[in-house]
């Protein structure tokens, strides 16, 4: 095929290419060899051009055939319409690739011009095409005129441009024209290849390489018109670019003029890749800027938050980044400059450097910087340590009897106070046995308290673990053990609930010794108290067995600095405002001192033990409730008295910008969500569910342990987000906020007031409210397992192998089957198995035995049994039936 028939035919297949210089991957190429060899353009050789007919006509012909394309072209009409005028000659065109033989050809010229379908009775010339095999082809290069190099655009090239009648097909090198270029050349050194004799088909006009492409390789086969006719480089022409006819300068150079192309011409495919010119300066090495090793190093710890890059790292060592990196790349690390280091990579360049480093979380090198604001010299005075009361905090599993015992220990029934009998937050106590003070603090035992229970281990001195005889050691009694080392602190057994029928304590012992607490009667070192918390047995024991393991400890602190501790709870009291219940570690907090709780801060206006009472004075290991603080603090949370208000102030406040800054990056987007009551027509539409929650809570600590309950429930298909969680009583904002967000209230120990319900009606918001914690996890987890998608599962009902085929007109392949196993029940689900394989899934259409219809068929007996859209039996294959039977989802 030509170059032309072979770019047309590309066209039309919608291979993007340009021209013939244009280079086609292996799977285009494939595609254009099929489509070529099946509508038979393939030749044993290389066809020639046909010469122009003397009418004028150029239309571009392929031996004896043309295509409608180019003879719609000829016509100057569109191809829909010579493809439509074809169809009505009955000729077998089918779009514009199709091609018709000369006489065909003929006839629709022919009928078009008596039809005046034909724009002109001139028909448009042809286009340009590639020159024969036996013609040679000769590069003429026009020389560039002396100008910048930075200014190829600008130029002015003078070219020789043949000047070519319209009606003379040949070309006449020596009669060409010089004139200017009608626009800036596309690139600094055009090339013509033009054919050496006369009867050529107009110059190809194509961009020579720059100089930056003059090294390029040598031309690929797509690259030349011939196997035969490769190009080959000439020497440049002079200024004038024109070189004799058929002479070593070839064809003249450059683009025709305005007047040099024939008019209807098509303007050969260009090019339009321009190779881009680098700047110089990026292909200039980059020199690294190191510092000399002698350079010193900050003298002192240098803090440095974990997960910082080398940018960040280095300068605080007065050092680069490519220091760093090339430290680390000698050292077989791989890093760039803006990869987050570990701190094995920081240690060891501070460790080369001669640096003394302090590596800290995110966010605590601020929290470092806060703390030396607060003078601690007075902790370490030895002279100034004395002995202090010990705190004890009561641990174990739920509904063990613990408030049972601090109740007695107390001689106040606080039971009765909490809800359903659970204790539902800390408490905090004081009681004095023969002149000593113990403090006791009452952790919750239910699961969902974990953390509370950590700051109660955290906070105390000794733990007293209290066991049901009748119930043995539990979970929450393993993971109160578990908090006990971790805190390092010595573990006092109760064995309660002795009085009770079942109890018994031998196999309790057993089951601590299980867990490395040996009781002391079995040769260990654990105290071990049997006693009933009812029948006032064992009380007196305990706290002597308390008062001994406290001296030996020794505790001591300094009665006289400024007061240091831990918030144990913290509420928003509707008439008193933030109230916050703090154990005093160390020092003495007043009533008018400065004071810092995790991000709030304040003076204390008033403080109230354990009793009720107003004190002035809180000294070590007291346990009391402070007013006057900005806003609730976080259970957890450590207290600081400061110097004056003006530093109190000025690190609450940073405080609060460092958690807005982390709760900023921390906290997902909120979606639309779905009410509770609505969820679940949600699920079963397949959607995945977002469940938006506005939480509310008494006090501090059952807001986290609630909101680390529900967090554990979410799922894939349900997602549990929290817009808005917060201490104190549902409010209209709370209302506003969930009608907003389309979110659902729950309500911990808190209710809403008059005006909080009549919105909630009027804004369709839905609220719901406990005072169990037990109760509010089943009830979400329940409402939850509602929404998920049911699961089912298969159970095999029987199975028969199939020992004959029988055809039936109309109905197909008949399986003879004898059933081993089960029944086989008409309409039942089937698997088919060949050979362990399954190969089909459906149901049975029909089951007969001998002739008549059954429902079902018992194992040893025969069956003819039909499948649904399944014909492909053999003997051998076993037909399963199966049930599907939905399993009741959980949440774990």
């Amino acid at each position: 095929m030509t170059n032309a028939e072979t770019v047309e035919l590309c066209h039309s297949l919608g291979v993007p290419i340009k021209g013939q210089s244009s280079s086609l991957n292996e799977a285009y190429a494939d595609m254009v060899r099929r489509k070529a060899e099946r509508e038979g353009l393939t030749r044993d050789e290389q066809p020639q051009e046909a010469p122009a007919e003397s009418g004028g006509s150029k239309a571009k012909k392929t031996g004896s055939t043309i295509r409608i394309h180019a003879l719609a072209k000829e016509l100057q009409m569109t191809n829909p319409e010579l493809v439509a005028f074809c169809q009505t000659l009955d000729l077998a065109v089918k779009g514009h690739s199709s091609t018709l033989n000369e006489d065909d050809a003929a006839m629709v010229r022919e009928k078009a011009q008596q039809a005046g379908l034909t724009g002109s009775t001139a028909p448009a010339p042809a286009p340009a095409a590639a020159p024969a095999a036996d013609e040679p082809l000769v590069v003429a290069e026009a020389e560039l005129a002396e100008q910048p190099a930075t200014e190829p655009e600008s130029a002015s090239v003078e070219e020789s441009v043949d000047e070519t009648p319209d009606s003379t097909p040949e070309v006449d090198g020596g009669s060409s024209d010089e004139g200017p270029t009608p626009e800036p050349p596309a690139d600094p050194s055009p090339r013509v290849i033009s054919s050496a004799g006369p009867g050529s088909q107009p110059d190809r006009v194509v961009s020579s390489p720059g100089p930056e492409s003059a090294k390029a390789g040598p031309p690929t086969e797509s690259d030349r018109p011939s196997s035969s006719a490769a190009p080959r480089p000439t020497p440049p022409v002079g200024a004038s670019g024109r070189g004799g006819p058929g002479g070593p300068g070839g064809g003249p150079g450059g683009r025709p003029g305005p007047g040099g192309r024939p008019s209807g011409q098509r303007r050969p495919p260009r090019r339009s890749k321009r190779r881009r010119r680098r700047d110089q300066d990026e292909l200039q090495p980059q020199h690294l800027q190191l510092t000399d090793r002698s350079a010193p190093v900050p003298e002192g710890t240098i803090v440095i938050e974990r997960g910082v890059s080398a940018q960040e790292f280095a300068p605080k060592l007065n050092r680069t980044a490519a220091d760093v990196v090339k430290f680390l790349l000698n050292n077989g690390e791989m890093v760039t400059a803006t990869q987050a280091l570990s701190d094995d990579h920081m240690e060891l360049f501070a460790l080369d450097v001669g640096a003394e480093l302090l590596l800290v979380d995110p966010g605590q090198q601020q929290e470092l910087e806060l703390q030396a604001l607060f003078d601690d010299s007075d902790d370490d005075d030895e002279e100034a340590q004395q002995l202090r009361p010990p705190v004890i905090t009561v641990m174990g599993h739920v509904d063990h009897g613990k408030t049972t015992v601090l109740d007695k220990i107390r001689s106040a029934n606080v039971v009765d106070g909490e809800a359903g009998g659970i204790t539902q937050h800390i408490g905090a106590y004081q009681v004095d046995r023969s002149g000593h003070v113990i403090t006791f603090i009452d952790t919750p035992g239910h699961a969902a308290f974990t953390n509370m229970r950590a700051r109660g281990a955290q906070a105390t001195d000794i733990v007293v673990l209290v066991v049901a005889a009748d119930d043995g050691v539990m979970p929450q009694t393993i993971e109160a053990i578990s908090h006990a080392r971790a805190a390092e602190v010595p573990i006092i057994v109760a064995v309660n609930k002795i009085d009770k029928e079942n109890a018994d304590p031998q196999r309790v012992l057993t089951q601590l010794a299980e867990h490395e607490l040996v009781p002391e009667a079995w040769g260990g070192d654990t105290i071990v108290v049997e006693m009933s918390a009812l029948q006032d047995v064992g009380i007196d024991d305990l706290l002597d067995q308390l008062l001994v393991v406290a001296e030996l400890e020794e505790l001591t602190a300094n009665p006289t600095g400024r007061a240091k501790g831990i918030v144990l709870e913290a509420n928003l009291d509707k008439g008193r405002g933030p109230v916050a219940t703090i154990l005093v570690d160390k020092g003495e907090l007043k009533v008018g001192d400065p004071i810092v709780a995790g991000a709030s801060w304040g003076r204390v206006r008033a403080m109230i033990n354990d009793r009720g009472e107003q004190v002035k004075v809180a000294g070590p290991s007291s346990p009391v409730e402070v007013l006057g603080l900005s806003s609730v603090p976080a259970a957890g949370d450590e207290f600081r008295a400061a110097p004056d208000e003006r530093i109190a102030r000025m690190v609450g406040e940073a405080r609060t910008h460092h958690r807005k800054i982390r709760d900023q990056r921390a906290d997902a987007r909120v979606k639309t969500g779905t009410k509770l009551e609505d969820i679940f027509t949600q699920i079963q539409s397949g959607e995945s569910a977002t469940l938006n929650i506005v939480l509310k809570a008494d006090v501090q600590g059952s807001l986290e342990a609630v909101t680390d309950s529900l967090r554990k429930l979410g799922r894939d298909e349900v997602e549990l987000v929290f817009v808005h969680r917060a201490v104190g009583a549902i409010s209209e904002n709370d209302i506003t906020l969930a009608a907003t967000t389309n979110a659902t209230i729950l309500g911990f120990n808190v209710r809403p007031d008059r005006k909080s319900r009549e919105l909630a009606d009027q804004q369709n918001v839905e609220i719901r409210t406990y005072e169990i914690i037990y109760k509010l996890l089943e009830d979400i987890e329940q409402a939850m397992v509602g929404m998920l998608e049911p699961e089912y599962e298969e159970v095999v009902t029987g199975d028969a192998e199939v020992r004959e085929i029988f055809r039936v007109p109309k109905l197909g392949a008949i399986a003879g089957c004898y059933v081993q196993n089960g029944t086989i029940t008409r309409g039942s689900k089937v698997r088919f198995l060949r050979e362990g394989t399954i190969i089909w899934k459906g149901e049975i259409t029909s089951l007969r035995r001998f002739k008549d219809d059954v429902r079902e068929v018992r194992e040893g007996f025969e069956c003819g049994i039909g499948l649904s859209d399944f014909q492909d039996l053999k003997p051998g294959d076993v037909i399963e039936t199966f049930d599907e039977r939905e399993i009741a989802r959980t949440l774990s």
